[in-house]
């Protein structure tokens, strides 16, 4: 299904299909890595090769489990990629991509970036969308733009099936419809911003 036209200053960004970083790409992304991890000059163990990795599974979209054994063990990359996530790294490279000065080495590689930007909204959630909306790189949120949620609508709904849910707090209740309502109130929670899981919460 093709795309909505995008608003005026926004933008899709071209498929590419991956490929490992370039001496100038990888030149690119290192600086934002060590400005939102550890700090400049500290060096990186194995960091362009778990990029690569995290692009690979990003822009295939399959399951950590595939990830080749040479970009490193899977739950490691994945726990890496989530601390990155929470760290900043993807939006701040969103954000260096919808610069228009960004190099061209950059450029190169957006697709990947967005990618990636997009699988950290589940851990980043509703914040982390409108971040990347504000930007104007399309590619990188979950879902088209007219299917963003208003976050004050939202927060309208979660009180209320919240007040809903207490009233029967305590009181026995068939297992089915008690879980799925408690499944609606995490997905409001999730798209209001909170992280779907709470081992992916901030510490």
């Amino acid at each position: 299904m093709p795309h909505p036209p995008p608003p005026p200053g926004r933008r899709y960004t071209p498929k590419r299909p991956w490929s490992p970083m370039t001496d100038a790409e990888w030149a690119e992304v290192l600086p934002h890595l060590r400005t939102v991890v550890m700090g400049e000059g500290r060096p990186l163990r194995d960091a362009r090769q778990r990029i690569d990795g995290m692009f690979q599974v990003a822009v295939s979209g399959l399951p950590w489990h595939s990830l080749p054994e040479d970009y490193g063990k899977p739950d490691t990359v994945s726990r890496h990629f989530r601390r990155l996530a929470h760290a900043g790294l993807w939006l701040r490279l969103v954000g260096a991509c919808a610069n228009p000065a960004a190099p061209p080495a950059l450029r190169r590689i957006e697709y990947f970036i967005c990618r990636a930007a997009r699988r950290a909204m589940r851990i980043l959630g509703m914040d982390g969308a409108r971040a990347v909306q504000r930007v104007g790189l399309l590619t990188a949120l979950p879902v088209w733009p007219i299917y963003l949620p208003h976050a004050a609508a939202l927060a309208l709904v979660r009180g209320a099936v919240g007040a809903w849910l207490a009233g029967f707090r305590g009181r026995l209740l068939p297992e089915g419809p008690t879980r799925e309502l408690r499944r609606s109130l995490r997905l409001i929670r999730f798209l209001e911003g909170k992280p779907w899981h709470r081992r992916w919460a901030p510490p």
